[in-house]
């Protein structure tokens, strides 16, 4: 028995329903956005009523280096302490004296304390061959010991690379007319790997003030006669503000 197909005849368009279900689609699209922009303005009053730390990233690529007393360990073993890392040129110590110098008043201060680690990470180590013998001297010029302080290096490009990507420097390690050119800022990363910033409260309201550890910079302004309205300078100023920040997290709960 033949069997008959009927023929399929589109629906008519009505664009007076079509405009309406838009309309919706757009209103809840709105809603939707306005709720999630206040849900977040919330949560970052409250977190900035706390005083916490901006998080900026996280270190969770186990880079292997070398170490002063000639052992390669991953970084992820300080997983649980608070670091301040920063990068370092032995072949021009003068270009991160300020930081260096920080980093040892850091020293001085956390040395009793076995949850703050300092590394120095050596953009410049030279060949394999002399990297162990350049991380003991310069441990030695700085006066970095184990197992507060390392000076590390691994292969260069694969280092640089870290400290741009990972690190959130500002810049990638690179030489130009045979002098390096890099951030020489500090870095602050907690007790979960995550990296974190300064978070300044303004005076007079408004979103707070957020801020890495550039030290140069902050030798810069002093430079200019820029004021703290503190009786600090810029870079105590800083200083200041790193170690707060420090101890902020040292005392943080780790979310499990």
């Amino acid at each position: 028995m033949p069997i008959h197909h009927e023929k399929l005849e589109p629906a008519p368009r009505d664009e007076k329903k079509l405009r309406r279900t838009a309309w919706i689609l757009v209103f809840f699209a709105i809603v939707g956005g306005v709720v999630i922009f206040m849900a977040y303005e919330r949560y970052a009053s409250h977190a900035n009523q706390e005083g916490r730390p901006s998080y900026v990233g996280e270190l969770r690529y186990n880079l292997p280096v070398l170490r002063q007393d000639g052992v390669r360990v991953g970084l992820e073993e300080l997983q649980g302490k608070v670091w301040i890392l920063h990068s370092i040129s032995v072949s021009q110590p003068e270009t991160c004296a300020l930081t260096v110098r920080v980093m040892q008043e850091l020293a001085r201060k956390y040395q009793d304390q076995k949850d703050v680690v300092l590394i120095s990470m050596v953009i410049d180590p030279g060949s394999p061959e002399q990297a162990s013998e350049q991380l003991q001297v310069a441990a030695s010029r700085l006066g970095a010991k184990l197992p507060q302080w390392w000076m590390v290096t691994t292969e260069p490009k694969v280092l640089h690379k870290y400290l741009k990507d990972k690190c959130k420097l500002g810049m990638l390690a690179h030489q130009d007319q045979g002098k390096w050119i890099y951030d020489t800022s500090l870095v602050l990363v907690d007790r979960d790997l995550k990296l974190r910033k300064a978070v300044v409260p303004q005076r007079r309201g408004g979103p707070p003030f957020v801020t890495g550890f550039d030290f140069a910079q902050a030798s810069s302004w002093d430079a200019k006669g820029i004021k703290t309205g503190t009786d600090r300078s810029n870079v105590r100023e800083m200083q200041k503000l790193l170690e707060d920040t420090i101890e902020l997290l040292r005392h943080e709960t780790i979310n499990p």
